[in-house]
């Protein structure tokens, strides 16, 4: 990934904590890093990694996870900040990348869920629905609506593992900004390198009731194919990233360049924002 600059926390409870900034664009401007991080959720934190997250100076935390999510893990409040929910698949609630974690505990109902492909075509078709559920666009036209405001920043977006729909949200602001679509298929994949480890002991519970582990590989895992199905669904619909925020999120060209002027940054900038964050 060229030209990386991220600043990338290390909280053991949330591993797929992490600045979404810090990627270079097309026309040689970077995204600012440090102003919008991604993650998992987290249902408690030791109190040394609530101080190291209260650190980060957040100021707004957009939840993405659906109502049953949160009543299940509340999770814990960080200090200071506003914490939004966004249910953003409530008009879809047999959405893959919403519910299926719970087939961790129920090996028959995951075999005849996942089994023969269909895992990851409940997924492939998740990722093209956050595009046009009617609750995803309300919910992401209120993120989105939000950083490009006042006083949001830095924010903090997560789902229940930081992948999919936190995946997709961070994609999708990327791309608008203008980071080279390797460099976003790059960062969503990343999540991969973090998820597997955190749940590798639900999974091995999994196989000891007699499951097939293999069928939670699609489940807990990232694949290519997933983001490519929101991107040929924006293609299909809306014809581009700038199409999408505009026909599908209700933001128009000055919410659009808000949100350039907020998120990118030259190299000076960048060093500038590094070296106070230093002193």
């Amino acid at each position: 990934m060229t030209g990386h600059a991220a600043m990338n926390p290390r909280i053991a409870s949330m591993p797929n904590l992490r600045d979404a900034g810090g990627h270079r664009t097309a026309d040689g401007r970077m995204m600012r890093p440090g102003l919008l991080y991604r993650a998992d959720h987290s249902a408690q934190l030791s109190p040394t990694e609530r101080s190291a997250l209260a650190g980060l100076g957040i100021k707004t935390v957009y939840d993405l996870r659906t109502d049953a999510e949160r009543a299940m893990q509340p999770g814990e409040c960080i200090p200071g900040a506003r914490h939004v929910p966004l249910d953003l698949m409530a008009d879809d609630r047999q959405a893959g990348p919403a519910q299926l974690l719970r087939l961790l505990e129920h090996p028959r109902a995951a075999k005849a869920a996942l089994g023969d492909g269909r895992a990851v075509a409940l997924f492939v078709e998740g990722y093209r629905s956050v595009v046009k559920l009617p609750s995803a666009l309300a919910g992401l036209r209120g993120l989105y609506g939000g950083l490009a405001g006042e006083g949001a920043l830095p924010a903090l977006c997560h789902c229940t593992t930081g992948k999919d729909r936190t995946g997709w949200t961070c994609a999708a602001l990327q791309t608008l900004l203008g980071v080279p679509y390797e460099d976003v298929m790059e960062d969503f994949l990343a999540s991969n390198r973090y998820v597997m480890p955190k749940y590798r002991a639900r999974v091995e519970e999994f196989a000891a009731r007699g499951g097939d582990a293999s069928l939670l590989e699609p489940v807990l895992s990232v694949r290519p194919e997933y983001l490519e199905a929101s991107f040929d669904e924006i293609r299909r619909t809306y014809g581009s990233i700038e199409g999408y925020f505009a026909e599908g999120l209700g933001l128009d060209e000055n919410a659009q360049q808000a949100l350039h002027e907020r998120f990118l940054a030259t190299d000076t900038d960048v060093a500038g924002l590094r070296a106070r964050r230093s002193q």
